[in-house]
């Protein structure tokens, strides 16, 4: 009879510890860690190294190593596509999260039918029956795909079933609700998830089966069980979405075959969710009048150069400590925004309420938004109203410097191609002498006063 060990588990990171502690050693949490009773491994090392395929392995040169474009399954979805890089890669392994209900199981279902026309796929539920998956693809006119579904929990029989269907792709809905036989706790716990996705990362790379994978999240917004989970697979999704919006956007955080940070922005409708081709036409929203506070900017979305709206507002504060409110948007970049702005644009904002969102439920990132975050803030103030031709980006550094953002090309370009006629830009990423872009105006600007003066113009 196997002996047993008691391991401590973080719930966590996964990180093991030989005894109870009350913060992880590993990634410091407090009270994560969790007795767990393991088989004692009493496999000998010998027979260990020689099951990995030998004594010891043969280092290769770079010269050696082959660099061929790994083989890719469209997906069906021209948007999914470009988030995985291009397509499914045979062999790997992808997880994607999101809240309940945002639509996680309909975009996987109408790929995984999309696929079936041209590879075996596999589509296993632990969460529904197949006749709730069957009622699912009628609604959304995916009857006659020639989809293989598969009502289990138990990962060993999922894998059979892959096999015996020679499956190219597998959709496995959610791994929480999958349990393997050789881990005896209840699914959803540490080990199952951890032993759970180690069996389908290990087929997935042998047998050369892409597989998809579906992942709770928790209050928090990350995707539940140990981050280890995250670090097996080779791709990780994010579904986001504003309460009550029908918009969806799929970003990519991880991705070993592809772009980080890609998006792909899809409308949740009746028959599924449907690909939004030009995402910046629905999150700029062209008033019929000019109204102060707003301003169009030019972010970038992994490879893609998008148009959102920036709007400000600012008031005079009623409170001790006037609010500083952001959506879409760093909170405490904005605080440093303000004390820039009184110190190099010689307009103070201490005795006033400042909110500022970014359009659509978009969430930027990067360092393009401080200069249209001043300037709509500026236009509030002064009640003054923008033009409604007019863009702009950059970075603002703390001695009243507007520093260039890569891309500028692009988003310029993006920029004309939507009707705009003017643009605010750092001075690096205008349009080097000789070359125009047609329809455009570019004021290139090194400082802070300058940015503003052109704007006023």
């Amino acid at each position: 009879m196997a002996k047993s060990r008691t391991v401590f588990v973080c719930s966590a990171c996964g990180d093991e510890s030989p005894k109870w502690q009350g913060q992880c050693p590993a990634c410091g949490a407090w009270n994560t860690l969790s007795a767990l009773h393991v088989a004692a491994r009493t496999e000998p090392r010998a027979r260990a190294v020689a099951a990995a395929g030998g004594e010891s392995a043969a280092a290769r040169s770079l010269g050696a190593v082959e660099a061929e474009e790994a083989a890719r399954v469209p997906t069906g979805s021209e948007e999914f596509d470009r988030v995985l890089g291009g397509g499914l890669v045979v062999g790997s392994v992808t997880l994607i999260g999101g809240d309940p209900g945002i639509g996680k199981s309909t975009l996987l279902l109408q790929s995984a039918a999309a696929m079936a026309a041209r590879v075996p796929v596999l589509y296993a539920t632990g969460e529904e029956s197949l006749r709730q998956v069957g009622l699912r693809a009628r609604r959304l006119g995916l009857g006659d795909a020639p989809l293989q579904l598969l009502a289990e929990t138990t990962v060993e029989r999922v894998l059979d079933a892959a096999r015996a269907g020679a499956a190219r792709v597998m959709v496995v809905d959610s791994i929480q609700t999958m349990a393997t036989e050789a881990a005896d706790t209840s699914p959803g716990s540490v080990t199952q998830l951890r032993e759970s996705a180690a069996r389908l990362v290990a087929h997935a790379k042998s047998s050369g089966t892409a597989v998809l994978l579906i992942g709770h999240v928790t209050k928090e917004g990350t995707i539940a069980g140990p981050r280890v989970l995250e670090h097996l697979v080779d791709t990780v999704l994010y579904f986001e979405s504003d309460v009550g919006s029908r918009y969806r956007v799929v970003r990519a955080v991880k991705n070993r075959f592809g772009a980080a940070n890609e998006i792909g922005v899809f409308a949740m409708t009746e028959q599924g969710l449907k690909e939004v081709k030009n995402p910046s036409a629905i999150f700029l929203s062209r008033h019929e009048q000019p109204v102060a506070g707003s301003l169009v900017m030019v972010t970038r979305e992994g490879t893609r150069p998008m148009l959102v709206e920036v709007q400000a507002l600012v008031d005079d504060s009623r409170a001790q400590n006037p609010r500083r409110v952001t959506v879409g948007l760093e909170g405490n970049r904005l605080a440093l925004l303000l004390a820039v702005l009184h110190r190099h644009g010689g307009i103070a904002l201490h005795a006033h309420d400042v909110f500022v969102n970014v359009v659509g439920g978009v969430r930027v990132g990067e360092t393009a938004a401080d200069l249209p975050a001043v300037l709509a803030a500026v236009s509030s103030l002064e009640n003054r109203p923008l033009s409604q031709e007019l863009i702009a980006f950059g970075e603002l550094g703390l001695a009243g410097e507007i520093r260039p953002v890569p891309f500028g090309e692009e988003r310029l370009r993006e920029a004309a191609k939507h009707g705009f006629r003017r643009a605010i830009v750092p001075r690096a990423n205008a349009p080097r002498k000789g070359t125009s872009i047609d329809g455009l105006e570019v004021f290139g600007v090194t400082r802070l006063d300058e940015a503003l003066a052109a704007a006023k113009g």
